[in-house]
């Protein structure tokens, strides 16, 4: 239980199982912005002087959250604030007779579906073993045989150059199994790939050694939000800051004029440091998901049972 929490059942906070008194969550409260301001510092210099990083921006433009949402912290659902009467009118809060707390019923009632499909993402991914044979070669898909127009990078070049790359593509095996990275492969690329991933069977295919799967837990965290500890979140963001640094790394593009070193994939010693590299995230990631999963549950049980609820996945 967190400092500070006391165990109450508030009567008028359905659900509620813990309450934090001012002190404590005020404190949680501050850590939480600074922390977050911390992460999102150069995010938000470059900002201000119109400037754009083709690395570090992914998380506010693929994920579309912006720097500022990420400072407001949340308890998550279960937890009563005391003294907290200010969040009686935030989105997804409901009043109590001591303060507020997240109103999870409403939430889940409003985007019940969403909280299924995510949780059987999740679930399903974490359900099975690591698989650590990609090299990123995602990437590398998503640029075979594509005119200089069609890189979706066009400010980095290429390391080894097009035919390099298209090299790279044909003399791997490509077996990538994230629906939201194979659909972005050129179209010479697509039928190179062993798997065919579609969003309906992400539940079945996504498993915990693929990048996208470690920074898709971000995604799900925001989705989920209130209901989704603060701290976790910014978890969950910076473990997807993490990860994205190493798909860039040991992706096609010549990433040194970023002060980055490249993972060169393309020989056994840079596969070795990839696999490190992915195993280590795919450790991380594990409690992370674990604890998404246990916030699906925590909605679903406040929306009762045959509550489908709206929204989508």
């Amino acid at each position: 239980m967190e400092s500070g929490a006391l165990p109450v059942a508030a009567p008028d906070a359905p659900g509620a199982a813990t309450a934090l008194d001012p002190a404590d969550w005020r404190a949680r409260e501050a850590a939480h912005a600074a922390r977050a301001d911390a992460l999102t510092a150069a995010v938000r210099e470059r900002r201000t002087r119109g400037e754009s990083h083709p690395v570090e921006d992914f998380l506010h433009t693929y994920y579309a959250w912006a720097p500022g949402k990420l400072r407001r912290w949340h308890p998550g659902a279960g937890v009563e604030l005391l003294g907290a009467h200010e969040r009686a009118g935030w989105a997804h809060y409901r009043a109590t007779a001591r303060g507020a707390a997240v109103d999870a019923a409403a939430l889940a009632a409003q985007r019940g579906r969403t909280v299924r499909w995510a949780r059987a993402v999740l679930d399903g991914t974490r359900g099975r073993p690591a698989q650590l044979g990609c090299f990123g070669l995602h990437e590398w898909a998503m640029v075979h045989r594509a005119s200089p127009e069609e890189v979706r990078h066009a400010g980095l070049p290429l390391r080894l150059g097009h035919a390099g790359t298209d090299e790279v593509v044909e003399t791997h095996r490509v077996r990538c199994s994230h629906y939201d990275a194979f659909r972005f492969f050129t179209p010479s690329a697509v039928p190179r790939n062993e798997l065919r991933p579609t969003r309906e069977g992400q539940p079945a295919l996504e498993q915990p050694g693929c990048l996208h799967a470690s920074m898709d837990l971000y995604k799900w965290a925001a989705k989920l939000s209130p209901a989704v500890p603060g701290e976790l979140l910014l978890d969950c963001y910076e473990l997807a800051r993490d990860v994205r640094v190493l798909d860039m790394r040991a992706s096609p593009y010549d990433v040194s004029g970023l002060g980055l070193e490249p993972v060169r994939i393309e020989v056994p010693e840079g596969k070795a440091e990839y696999v490190r590299a992915q195993r280590e995230f795919a450790d991380r990631a594990a409690p992370l998901r674990a604890a998404l999963v246990g916030a699906c549950d925590a909605l679903l049980a406040a929306a009762g049972p045959g509550e489908e609820g709206g929204d989508a996945g």
